[in-house]
């Protein structure tokens, strides 16, 4: 079970299943409004903003109407790297890497009610990460991403099935995931998957999404 501030989040149990992630660097030849949209539609639950490029005010202008339509269809949205950034458009919570601004300080500019996820590669980051009580982890890269060339080590399955005793916490996996193995995925431990170019770069985004959601909406990992 999740806690903020010794509090029950009220939203921890939609942390599983897929994650979408709206980056325009992947997906240039459609609005990220309309993947949020159509995607949401098939059953997406949680999104994430982003843009690792874009002034502030640029990526102010893109994010708002994400966060707005999210709000419309009773999605989660967050926002990758940014605190300024995701409380200024009202987001439900922020994503931090590794190099971004450490846990405890984020918690005091986001609050105690907003979501805060954090990048994991690695056991030592995985228990590291735990122990500062972040809402959820991503892990990864369990294969090659397709989004990025310039990613850290693929740990694979078994790095995922290393990590998992580890936490408590809900895991999203990430990288190279596609809709033929999410479900192997979530045997290994994940409470669900962080997905980019599968989705805003399938021809078809509402049955890219609901082909993956028939594989993670039920998590099967003991330690979920």
């Amino acid at each position: 079970m999740v806690h903020v501030s010794g509090k029950k989040n009220p939203v921890a149990s939609v942390l599983s299943g897929l994650y979408v992630i709206l980056d325009p660097s992947v997906c240039s030849d459609r609005p990220l409004v309309d993947v949020l949209k159509a995607s949401a539609t098939a059953g997406t639950k949680i999104f994430q903003y982003r843009n690792k490029t874009a002034s502030m005010k640029a990526a102010y202008a893109e994010a708002l109407p994400l966060r707005k339509a999210a709000h419309e269809l009773g999605v989660l949205f967050i926002v990758n790297d940014r605190c300024d950034l995701a409380m200024a458009v009202g987001a439900d919570g922020v994503h931090l890497g590794q190099g971004d601004l450490p846990l405890d300080l984020a918690r005091k500019v986001m609050g105690p009610d907003k979501l805060i996820g954090i990048s994991t590669h690695s056991r030592e980051q995985v228990v590291a990460a735990t122990a500062g009580r972040p809402n959820y982890l991503g892990f990864g890269p369990i294969f090659t991403p397709a989004s990025k060339s310039d990613h850290d080590p693929v740990v694979g399955l078994q790095g995922l099935r290393i990590i998992r005793p580890l936490t408590t916490l809900p895991i999203f996996a990430i990288g190279g995931i596609t809709a033929d193995r999410a479900d192997e995925v979530i045997r290994a431990g994940a409470d669900g998957v962080a997905v980019i170019s599968a989705i805003l770069k399938a021809p078809d985004i509402s049955q890219a999404v609901t082909d993956f959601v028939s594989r993670v909406s039920t998590p099967t990992s003991p330690a979920s």
